[in-house]
């Protein structure tokens, strides 16, 4: 029996959504198709109401304000209370060797938890943990990570599977076929519709990023004001989450919100700021990825207008541009520390302790209050690295991120 939270927390980097614009990342839907009629319709047009679903809606308002078991400062070892995975008759002595099937490494997200996720594997080999750490990039194709994943369980000598999948019912048999192999299986980041996996590891999810940055709009607007909503691309469920969720909330309070779809191209969201400009105030500007956010502010510039409340995300871009210009902002948070948890789990494995079933690990935005911080903390980093990936007590910090 599949776990409702696969389909609600089917999740997918920053980037990740460029290229997966064709189909919803759990292969279920054709985004541009009308449901009733089967012909396309405008992306505009689309009701983000056949993405909602309430019970996960709810699910991830309440897991925001959860108590996460384990050390705050080791945010990528936490977890929210729940069921355990024994796994007692994996233990060893011996160091492991572990197989990674990666979707990609095709936008600053997946390339800095990448860099963090190597570090961390150097780390485990050097305290014994791992032997080595042999890693397949399908360069964000389902057929080529499906043939990844066979040929690790063809080789036969994986001690354990780690799977960050393309998409969802894509990879689903895949990952079932390295279930039967009886080793541990790590699936982590983006979900498949299976439970057979050791652990499912990954941030809250979509809908809580929508929660936050429609309840900070919400906080610091008034009712009635103009919100232009800048989103990547339809059909890529974490990024419909996240409008779906903020969409419901702004509407809600009164908000005159226009979303419109921008392909991440800064050139089109200057366009659509400019557009919207001319025709009245903006207020403020929603996004569901940060890609992009250091165009729209410099739109409102080149316009002499002034600066909206924005959301942005945790990207180093944003959080300086934030900070030179003093607005009004937040940098919600896809936790890209979660690179690190799937090597602690399997030292965990390693150990005979018991793993979260699911790992729903801690996802906090953001804010005025700790933005200074957190850039300090970054300096030299480039301005596509991502401020909590928690990597500062790994091997190479900071040259391995630094020199990308």
């Amino acid at each position: 029996m599949m776990r409702h939270t696969r389909k609600g927390l089917v999740v997918a980097a920053l980037g990740a959504a460029i290229v997966l614009a064709a189909c919803s990342t759990d292969g279920s839907v054709d985004p541009s198709a009308n449901p009733d009629t089967g012909t396309e319709q405008p992306a505009e047009t689309q009701a983000s109401g056949e993405w909602f679903d309430q019970a996960v809606y709810d699910e991830q308002f309440e897991q925001r304000s959860a108590t996460f078991e384990g050390d705050p400062e080791t945010p990528w070892l936490q977890y929210i209370d729940g069921e355990m995975t024994d796994t007692a008759e994996w233990a060893t002595d011996e160091p492991m060797r572990a197989c990674f099937a990666n979707a990609s490494i095709s936008n600053p997200w997946r390339q800095t938890g990448f860099i963090t996720m190597q570090q961390q594997a150097e780390a485990l080999t050097e305290s014994g943990v791992l032997a080595s750490m042999e890693v397949r990039d399908a360069g964000d194709d389902d057929n080529t990570q499906i043939a990844d994943i066979d040929y690790f369980i063809s080789q036969g000598d994986c001690d354990a599977f780690i799977i960050s999948p393309n998409s969802t019912a894509a990879l689903t048999p895949a990952v079932e076929r390295a279930c039967e192999t009886g080793r541990p299986v790590i699936v982590f980041d983006r979900g498949v519709d299976t439970d057979c996996a050791t652990s499912f590891i990954h941030p809250i999810g979509g809908y809580a990023w929508g929660i936050d940055t429609a309840e900070f709009l919400i906080d610091n607007l008034d009712e009635g004001s103009n919100i232009v909503a800048l989103r990547i691309l339809p059909g890529v469920d974490v990024l419909e989450h996240r409008w779906a969720a903020a969409e419901k909330l702004l509407t809600e309070a009164g908000m005159n919100v226009e979303d419109h779809f921008t392909g991440a191209d800064p050139t089109e969201i200057k366009s659509i700021i400019t557009d919207a400009l001319s025709a009245g105030d903006v207020d403020g500007i929603w996004m569901d990825a940060g890609d992009g956010a250091v165009a729209a502010i410099e739109a409102f510039e080149d316009a002499g207008a002034e600066l909206p409340v924005i959301t942005g995300e945790d990207e180093m871009s944003f959080l300086r541009a934030w900070q030179e210009r003093d607005i009004t902002a937040l940098g919600p948070v896809y936790s890209n520390f979660q690179w690190r948890t799937p090597l602690l789990a399997l030292e965990m494995i390693a150990n005979g302790e018991p793993v979260p079933t699911e790992w729903v690990l801690p996802q906090v935005p953001v804010t005025e209050d700790d933005r200074d911080a957190l850039i300090e903390a970054n300096e030299g980093m480039p301005d596509g690295h991502y401020a909590r990936f928690g990597g500062e007590d790994l091997p190479g910090f900071p040259d391995a991120w630094q020199n990308r």
